[in-house]
């Protein structure tokens, strides 16, 4: 329904348009907006009939060729519809008219971008972006449209361009999109070789964005590649008190450096970690520490301290697989517990890790931008629910800095 509205303004913007210039003129000249017909149309298109709305305006742009709206409500439509070669040609037919009034063709030029994009001819749809800021019409859908295009392309660079542009004319924050943009320039650095460009971006990243998990991240695993350890895990702990769900991503590195580094004791710093900033997967870790150094029933005891206040599947998973070995030999015992533990291990073989915060989208693996809605930093790690009244609050001290 969200989607029909939206494609009702252009319509409405351009009927008023219409209107109001008839009305310093031709007061008996008939339009679109005066038949009953086009009103059918637009109640079609609230009542989600697009069908009949297209019927309709087909119609109306036979009979009616001079007319502007029906043909960017008919092209619109199309394109809706995934006939993208019959919006662009209504489009396109619509912009080489000679008698259009610039209002007119500024909504013809965004809608005919539009279709470029859907199609994926980028380069056309940059060139009506670009008329449109020329003509200072729509500038805003239209640097929305251009940073889209570059995001397509990854071409991080002109995405800066465009995001400080939107922030000039609108006002709004564009920094956390800015702070990815410089961990993509930063990423293509390291590729190819080049940290030292790498460390500038990613500086620039904070600078735009305080809390840009990304740039944290990416700073940490620099450290890391050049055998800083203490930088490391100054900048591990920064990570979780920026976002403790973000820890798998670099946890089992920070293991290594604890153990290659001797800097710390990696079963006391993992246990510091999870009282202040518990996860599942700090969890799971801290299980394996423990079952190597002090042995299982310790790892079983804190497994059941674990999941006794959060329902997670995979902790759950890993005390029965633990705690199997201490089982009788009764055959039904045994039975049922390898029931349960391949139920266990189904539900969470089918669980997301992660889930877009402003879509729904859910994923297997982290992405910095969401693949449905676009979104910047918007797909988290899931956490699991917390069961009953207990809840982990990291307490207020601060971690003790690495000595």
């Amino acid at each position: 329904m969200s989607e029909w509205l939206f494609l009702l303004l252009p319509i409405a913007a351009v009927s008023g348009w219409w209107v109001a210039k008839r009305g310093d003129g031709d007061q008996g000249v008939p339009g679109p907006t005066s038949d009953p017909a086009f009103f059918r149309g637009l109640n079609y298109l609230l009542d989600e009939q697009p069908d009949k709305a297209i019927d309709i305006f087909v119609k109306l742009a036979e009979v009616k060729d001079e007319t502007a709206e029906v043909h960017l409500a008919l092209g619109s439509l199309f394109r809706r519809r995934g006939e993208v070669d019959r919006a662009i040609r209504i489009h396109q037919n619509l912009v080489s008219r000679p008698n259009l009034s610039k209002e007119e063709r500024g909504y013809a030029l965004f809608e005919l971008g539009q279709d470029y994009m859907r199609a994926g001819l980028f380069d056309r749809a940059e060139r009506m972006f670009r008329e449109l800021m020329e003509m200072q019409l729509h500038r805003k859908r239209a640097l929305e449209g251009l940073r889209e295009i570059y995001q397509q392309e990854k071409d991080w660079a002109r995405c800066l361009e465009v995001a400080e542009q939107l922030w000039l004319l609108t006002g709004e924050s564009v920094g956390a999109e800015s702070a990815q943009y410089h961990c993509e320039l930063a990423e293509e650095s390291l590729k190819a070789g080049n940290g030292q460009q790498a460390a500038t971006h990613l500086s620039r990243a904070q600078a735009m964005d305080s809390d840009c998990i990304r740039a944290t991240m990416l700073q940490a695993r620099m450290a890391m590649s050049r055998g800083d350890s203490r930088a490391t895990v100054a900048l591990y702990r920064r990570l979780a008190r920026q976002g403790s769900q973000f820890q798998p991503e670099i946890l089992s590195e920070l293991v290594d450096t604890y153990r290659r580094s001797g800097l710390e004791d990696e079963l006391s710093e993992l246990k510091r970690l999870y009282r202040a900033y518990p996860s599942p997967a700090l969890a799971m870790t801290l299980t394996d520490v423990i079952l190597d150094r002090e042995g299982d029933e310790a790892a079983i005891a804190f497994l059941i301290e674990h999941i006794t206040g959060q329902a997670d599947l995979a902790g759950l998973e890993r005390l029965l697989e633990l705690y199997g070995p201490k089982l009788t030999d009764d055959a039904q015992t045994r039975a049922a517990f390898d029931a349960t533990l391949a139920v266990v291990g189904h539900l969470r073989s089918r669980q997301p890790d992660h889930q877009c915060e402003h879509c729904g989208f859910v994923a297997r693996r982290l992405h910095w931008q969401c693949p449905s809605c676009k979104y910047w930093g918007s797909i988290k790690p899931i956490q699991p629910e917390p069961i009953g009244n207990r809840t982990h609050a990291p307490p207020t001290a601060a971690l003790p800095e690495p000595h």
